[in-house]
């Protein structure tokens, strides 16, 4: 081969091994535009259907006291979870959050609790859990009742970052 043809050929050979994952380990999502940890979600229905997400985790009490305020939008499969360790009652309100939103208190088994749907944007009105829950995960409103999604569907996300609590 001349060395015409093989500099050419360096090029492409450099970015087919730069897309390529070393040593075993699957690519990690890109932090959000907040900064926060993406991470993928599922949720499986009892009818069987498995809808996904990519979610933001808020873990850190700062990160869990902002949430979704100030954000214009939510893509339809998008979201935001808050882990709970050890798992507690859990309330939420909407001030200065302004999309309506499907609130979802998940068991540390990863079963839904119950849905707030569409919430209020800029309420004050608390929005509660009904028992200690693992973790809340936020939608955009209506996705839950579009989806199908319920009272005792499973969530299974990946717990890579430490609880708010533990931190």
């Amino acid at each position: 081969m001349s060395r015409l043809a093989l500099l050419a050929a360096l090029p492409l050979a450099l970015s087919a091994a730069a897309c390529q994952p070393t040593g075993g380990e699957s690519p990690k999502l890109e932090r959000s535009a907040a900064g926060l940890e993406q991470v993928p979600l599922t949720i499986r229905t009892a009818a069987g259907k498995v809808h996904n997400f990519t979610v933001e985790v808020a873990a850190s009490p700062q990160e869990q006291e902002t949430g979704l305020m100030n954000r214009p939008s939510l893509a339809p499969d998008r979201g935001m979870i808050f882990p709970h360790e050890p798992p507690r009652m859990a309330s939420f309100w909407m001030k200065n959050t302004l999309i309506p939103l499907d609130i979802i208190f998940v068991r540390p088994d990863g079963t839904i609790v119950n849905i707030a749907e569409n919430t209020v944007p800029l309420s004050l009105e608390p929005v509660p859990s009904l028992e200690p829950v693992g973790a809340v995960l936020e939608l955009a409103g209506g996705r839950t009742a579009e989806l199908g999604i319920k009272a005792g569907d499973k969530v299974e996300w990946a717990h890579t970052s430490a609880p708010a609590s533990a931190q």
